[in-house]
C-alpha cells in the first residue's frame, strides 16, 4: 500500500480518532463528534441513502476507493467511517482535494 490517503486513514484509526460502520458513524454524527464522514465508492445504495440523510450538515466524501481497499488499509471491514479529530479531518480533506476529489456539505 503506497497511497498517502490510505496510509493516513490507517494512522487515524491507530490513533483512535475514527469510527467505522454505518450505525456507529450515524451515532458519532448525532453526538456531534464526527468532523468528516467518508464512504467507499462501492457502498450499497441503501446504506448510502441512510448515511447521507442522517449526516446533514456534516462534511462527507465518497472516496475513490472500494470497500476492499479501505478494509485492507484499516484492517477491518469498512464501507463508511467518520473522523473525530479536527486535525485529522483537515489533513484528510487536503489529501482528498489533492487527488482531485471534492468535499460535500
Amino acid at each position: 500500500m503506497n497511497d498517502r490517503l490510505l496510509n493516513f486513514l490507517g494512522l487515524c484509526r491507530r490513533a483512535g480518532k475514527m469510527k467505522i460502520g454505518c450505525d456507529t458513524v450515524i451515532e458519532s454524527v448525532e453526538l456531534k463528534n464526527a468532523k468528516l464522514v467518508l464512504l467507499a465508492n462501492d457502498i450499497s445504495e441503501n446504506t448510502k441513502k441512510k448515511v447521507i440523510s442522517a449526516i446533514s450538515g456534516t462534511t462527507y466524501e465518497i472516496l475513490d476507493y472500494s470497500k476492499d481497499e479501505l478494509s485492507f488499509a484499516l484492517g477491518k471491514t469498512c464501507a463508511v467511517l467518520s473522523v473525530e479529530d479536527e486535525g485529522f479531518a483537515k489533513k484528510l480533506s487536503e489529501l482528498i482535494s489533492n487527488k482531485g476529489g471534492t468535499l460535500n456539505d
